[in-house]
């Protein structure tokens, strides 16, 4: 195994999935601006990924030292190898890119309805990030942007310190609105990064438009899945671990609505080739659907689950919480639009539970009452802020 690389265990499952969930949101992002080089840096990270995944198992191997030890380094290896997965199926997205496999415009103006969209800068010599510190710079407040990695040639910092100071020819990765992106690039020296526009005739291509509605669906819920999956991981809950097998379940049959739009659409495309593109993404999002569940196997037969696995969760880039909403908290009655949770702590929410039923991705007008458990995602440092919105204290959340 290399040196360079942490020999902790917990550590590396962290990093390992903190990779694999940069490789899809940047694999999305270089479907969005048609980017090669967005793309490259997929297949960067698929690299660092591969090698990763092998320490785990070596480690996992050799920590094995009884019958017992080997069931829960099962449990650990059944997540490894779910991660890696997600990676290749990032990996095949970007592919689509540079094989030109072929994406629909009405595609690309549709991805960005998302909350959030990644993207990625090069710092620019003598602008405005060169030679400053992330804390200086505050790009959280200045542009709605969270830098979650920085590339400095061949090194990755993941979840970088806010001391760190950014030197003209770093490749910044950030996460937040898509309204961050032009101001984010100004700063950076960087020209302004334009989406392709829609080609061809103008009609009205209701196939299509549905197979791309499907995929988006798709999109989403898969992200969605693997949220659920980790914090099913994080708090041992069986109810989120059926929550996926669901989803898993209705991914397969939105790809069969899929697959039948695409093919009716070609008799009224004509470039039919222009579809494989959407017909590869789909796959791509089943297949991550597909790791959430497996990854949620143990939880769900009630097998013991390793405490690395646990801790790795717990202490990646992106931590996962459940909050519920404390009656006459600041949140009770509040939409998520009013409580500007994206700005002023740095979370996003996945999913909501009230009466015992989730809803994922929850819209800004979704209006929370008391009771409900909110499951969110993001940095850990909003964990603070999100507690006192939701009324609870900071060290609640620690026990």
């Amino acid at each position: 195994m290399r040196e360079a690389q942490p020999r902790n265990l917990k550590d590396m499952l962290a990093e390992a999935k903190d990779t694999s969930e940069l490789m899809v949101d940047l694999a999305y992002a270089a479907i969005l601006y048609d980017s090669e080089d967005i793309s490259e840096e997929v297949f960067r990270l698929e690299e660092r990924l591969n090698q990763l995944v092998f320490d785990m198992r070596t480690l996992a191997v050799l920590a094995a030292r009884s019958p017992s030890d080997a069931e829960q380094m099962a449990g650990i290896l059944q997540v490894v190898q779910d991660i890696e997965k997600i990676g290749n199926a990032a990996y095949d997205i970007a592919k689509i890119v540079v094989k030109r496999l072929g994406i629909p415009p009405e595609l690309l103006h549709d991805i960005p309805e998302a909350e959030e969209i990644p993207s990625r800068v090069r710092v620019h010599a003598g602008s405005a990030l060169d030679g400053r510190s992330l804390e200086e710079i505050d790009l959280p407040v200045e542009t709605g942007m969270r830098p979650i990695a920085i590339r400095s040639g061949d090194e990755w910092h993941f979840d970088p310190a806010p001391e760190q100071v950014l030197r003209a020819g770093d490749v910044l990765f950030l996460q937040g609105p898509p309204e961050g992106v032009a101001e984010l690039r100004e700063l950076a020296g960087a020209p302004p990064l334009r989406r392709p526009e829609p080609s061809g005739p103008s009609g009205p291509l209701s196939e299509l438009e549905r197979a791309v509605d499907i995929f988006i669906e798709m999109k989403n819920i898969s992200e969605v899945a693997v949220g659920l999956a980790y914090s099913a991981l994080l708090y041992r809950d069986a109810g989120l671990a059926r929550e996926v097998v669901a989803i898993e379940d209705e991914m397969d049959e939105m790809r069969y609505r899929l697959e039948r739009w695409v093919l009716l659409a070609a008799a009224h495309v004509e470039e039919p080739a222009r579809l494989r593109g959407i017909l590869h993404l789909a796959t791509a999002s089943e297949t991550i659907a597909d790791c959430a569940k497996e990854m949620v196997w143990m939880v769900e037969q009630g097998e013991e689950i390793h405490p690395v696995l646990s801790a790795a969760v717990g202490e990646s880039d992106e931590v996962v919480v459940k909050l519920a909403v404390a009656p006459g908290s600041r949140a009770d009655g509040e939409t998520l639009r009013a409580l500007h949770l994206e700005t002023e702590t740095g979370m996003f929410a996945l999913a909501v539970s009230r009466g015992g039923r989730w809803t994922y991705r929850p819209r800004d007008t979704f209006r929370l009452r008391g009771g409900d458990a909110v499951l969110f995602t993001g940095a850990p440092e909003g964990l603070e802020p999100l507690a006192e919105l939701f009324g609870h204290d900071l060290e609640e959340l620690a026990e």
